[in-house]
Order: C-alpha cells, then structure tokens, then sequence
C-alpha cells in the first residue's frame, strides 16, 4: 500500500503567494516557486506558484493553489491570491496583512480570521525580503473562500464570510485519510506505557479548550474522525480513564452511535437533537425550529432563549443527557468491537474491559456546556 501523502495547511500557501509578490513587486521577478521556512517544524520547503504578475507600479498579485496531501480536506486546489502594495511610512508595523475576498473574519471582533501561526509566517518570511526602510500591505484573498466556508463548522466557532487561515504547523497530515489510523493507534500505543488517563481532543479546537482547562499536555491526544477504533486502541492499551474533549456539533454524533464522525461519511447532528429534545417534551413549532436550526449551537441558543421566556432548563437537561449518552454508548462501542489479544490470553475475555469515558462538551465560544457524570469525575481528577 502507497503510504498516504502529507501536504501544507492553507497559511503555507497564502505566505507562499505573498512571497511571490513580493518578489515581483520589488524586483519585477516573476517566480515560478518559492521556498519559505515553515517554523513549525523547523524545515524549508518549496511551493509552486501558478501566476504573478505586477498590478501597477506600487502592487503586484500572486497565486497557488492548495494542497493539503492526502485528506479529505475541502480546500484542496482551492486558489489563494496575495495582493502586495507599498504601504505608507505611517504604518504602525512594516508588514500590515489584511483579509480580502473569501478570507473570514472573526465575528466577536471584526478582525480577519489569520490566526497566530499564519500570523508568525506571513511576517517571519516576508520581513527578511524586504529592505529596512520598506513598508508593505499584505491582502490575501480567497475566491472561493465564501463559497467553502458554507460548508464547514467555521461559523459554529465565530469566523464568517470565509475560510480562516487556522493551523499550528505547517504540515498538513492526513488526518482524514484510512492509513494514518495505525498513526493515531500507535501514539495511544506509546501514551499507555506511562499514562493511565488520556484525553481525546476533537480537533484544533479541542487542544485549545484543553489547555484552557488547565488539562495537562502529556494526557492529551489529538484526534480525528475515527473516534471508535480510537476508543477501542484506548481500552486494550491499558487505558483507565478516557475523556472525550470536543464541539457538542461533532460528539453528538456518538450520542446518535455514529463512531467515524467526518460529515463525508455521516451526518445526522440535527436528526440527533431533534429526538433529544422530543424525548424532553418539546413539540411541535419548537420542535421544528430545532429540527431546521443551521447548526447544533443555533439550537442550543434558541433553546437557552425558550428557556429564559418560560423558565425551564430544556437546553441543560438536552446536552447533559446527551453527554450521558456519549459515554454510555462508547462504552458499548469498546465492548462490542474489542478484539483479543494475541499475546495474553488474559485479554480475551471483555471482563477484563476496565476502563470509564468520559464527555465534555463545548459550544462556540468554547464555553462548556455539559459533561457526563464519568467526564465530570476524571476532570476533576485531571485538574487536581
């Protein structure tokens, strides 16, 4: 089998397209690729550039396009422009980068959707190509961005109007893609040998409200979409205790027994609160304004907002039943795919499962808003 194929995240190509007009703009160069040093790893590589050309005398425009290796990943061979003018020597900072077209913005604040690390290699790259004296203006834009943004939960965390450029590393790994799963297995694997208590964290996401609680780094895991062959590695590692970290619109999924939760694969998160919240009495007009919510956190706030006007605690009483159900139904999932082991016939008998899940979910502005009795207990535990 072909080993799968990594690529770069979306912040590679925006500072590669930058760089390429830059060079055109300073030395009217029209480069056919770029190198450019990713920071995180530490490494240099090299980009290909589909088209640069000068604008005017005082701007220029570069383009790539995508490629994020072998994942499921919607941005692949999507274009990602970089407009490039001369700034002004009143500028507060010699590089000031901007969101154009197709690039979100940060809801909360009204800035454009570049994050840190985008943030650290747009300007680390770009500075040690200009001249002490000079000034740029940075636009990246993203054509489709719009478009493409409709399709994921970007909106659910705060970005609208487009893509953000979101990331830690540089290197895109290919989460999504089957091989990579022996990856995710063996780090459990490792993990096991001196920990008992791991953490499942959904995401980016994830890792960011883990660190906010306070949730030690070497118990934490980053995971993708194949949550229950994960759970299972867990529980044959030797895993005691196992909390599971993420956005109530992808854990919700498991309350529903969906184990692979990429939306490529399944999707049924409204379907999934509909019943929730039917099985808590709500009826009716109620019942439909749930049903065709956009997302899981509309819901949730038109939920907190019925319960303000009457009174009840719906929305609690729905998630931290939902939280409940999680770890129940994980629990069911290890027991039922548990597969002996071939080096101890201890391990063939699914009384020898010891291990409890957890469920911590959290909303949009990553506040948490319910855990099960088992992820409580292990938080609490963790945290100490």
């Amino acid at each position: 089998m072909t080993p799968a194929r990594s690529g770069y995240t979306l912040p590679v190509f925006a500072c590669a397209a930058a760089i390429a007009a830059v060079e055109c703009l300073r030395h009217r160069r029209l480069p056919q690729q770029v190198t450019l040093d990713l920071l995180h790893p530490a490494e240099i590589v090299t980009i290909p550039i589909a088209q640069v050309a000068p604008l005017d005398d005082n701007s220029s425009l570069a383009i790539t396009y995508s490629d994020p290796g072998d994942n499921l990943d919607l941005t692949r061979h999507t274009p990602i422009w970089a407009r490039v003018a001369w700034g002004s020597a009143q500028q507060s900072e010699p590089i000031q980068l901007q969101g154009g077209e197709g690039l979100g913005r940060i809801e909360a604040t009204g800035n454009a959707a570049i994050y840190s690390y985008a943030h650290e290699l747009l300007l680390a790259n770009l500075a040690s190509r200009l001249e002490p004296e000079q000034n740029i203006q940075v636009t990246i834009i993203l054509p489709q961005g719009r478009a493409l943004a409709e399709r994921t939960s970007n909106a659910a965390f705060g970005v609208v109007e487009g893509l953000s450029l979101l990331g830690t590393s540089g290197i895109s790994q290919p989460l999504s893609a089957p091989e990579q799963l022996e990856t995710f297995c063996q780090q459990i694997r490792e993990r096991a040998l001196t920990e008992q208590t791991l953490v499942f964290c959904i995401g980016e996401n994830g890792l960011d409200r883990a660190h906010r609680l306070g949730i030690p780094a070497e118990l934490c895991v980053k995971t993708a979409n194949w949550l229950g062959p994960l759970l299972v590695e867990a529980a044959m590692a030797g895993i005691t205790s196992l909390l599971l970290l993420g956005y109530h619109g992808k854990l919700i999924k498991l309350a529903g027994g969906i184990f692979h939760t990429h939306h490529h694969l399944a999707d049924a998160r409204q379907e999934i609160l509909t019943a929730y919240c039917a099985r808590f009495g709500l009826t009716g007009a109620d019942l439909e304004q749930v049903y065709t919510s956009a997302t899981v956190e509309a819901a949730l706030e038109f939920l907190e907002q019925r319960d303000q006007q009457k009174a009840t605690s719906l929305a609690q009483q729905v998630f931290g039943a939902i939280a409940t159900d999680v770890e129940s139904r994980s629990l069911e999932y290890i027991h039922r795919h548990w597969q002996p082991s071939p080096t101890g016939p201890s391990q063939t008998n699914i009384s020898h499962i010891n291990i409890r899940v957890g469920c911590l979910l959290f909303r949009r502005s990553r506040q948490v808003i319910a855990l099960g009795s088992q992820g409580e207990e292990i938080l609490k535990r963790i945290q100490a």
